[in-house]
């Protein structure tokens, strides 16, 4: 049985303002999701692919099968930003490391970013990645659902979405973004 909308919408909202919360409070972020309907919909894309990759590792490794979507959303942020033409055509393979799914957070850090992995910035974000995955999977334990039904499904779903915005947000803070209000009603601003 598949669960009801309004459940799941109401567990990735909580998810989301916890690791929101976290993020802002190790400097990661300001308070606000930085987003953009390119790449949340590109989610959509890689998701399913991202999905049958993560969902075999929950058993022994749950805190990577859903912090890897963070990484995911660091990757497909920063090519947002670089040429999104190009990187929106790019398949969920070409994330990968040299072990495939096993290393594509080094490959995204390293490879895309650019940063060194010993390094300070890469060791914040991972650090981060990893608090927010622990965060997730605890509150996905909190809910008590029933391992491998439906429902669980739906809900790791869910909470990959979020780690996924997640990441990108940092990237696109990372990469200098931001939100401001603007006044539209002063015609020197359009």
């Amino acid at each position: 049985m598949i669960p009801r909308n309004d459940y799941l919408e109401t567990f990735e909202n909580h998810v989301q303002e916890e690791l929101l919360r976290l993020c802002t409070s190790a400097g990661l972020l300001n308070g606000v999701l930085l987003a953009t309907d390119d790449i949340d919909n590109h989610w959509h894309a890689l998701a399913p692919e991202y999905m049958a990759d993560a969902v075999p590792q929950v058993k022994d490794y749950p805190t990577v099968s859903v912090a890897w979507a963070a990484y995911l959303g660091l990757g497909v942020a920063w090519g947002w930003d670089q040429d999104w033409d190009s990187y929106s055509k790019k398949n969920y393979q070409s994330y990968y490391g040299k072990e495939g799914f096993d290393d594509m957070d080094e490959h995204i850090i390293q490879n895309l970013l650019k940063l060194q992995l010993d390094g300070y910035e890469a060791k914040g974000i991972e650090n981060i990645i990893r608090r927010c995955g622990e965060t997730t999977v605890s509150l996905i334990r909190h809910e008590g659902i029933e391992p491998q039904s439906t429902t669980a499904f739906h809900v790791f779903a869910r909470a990959c979405r979020v780690m996924f915005r997640i990441g990108a947000a940092i990237e696109l803070k990372r990469l200098g973004y931001r939100f401001e209000k603007m006044d539209v009603s002063d015609s020197t601003a359009i």
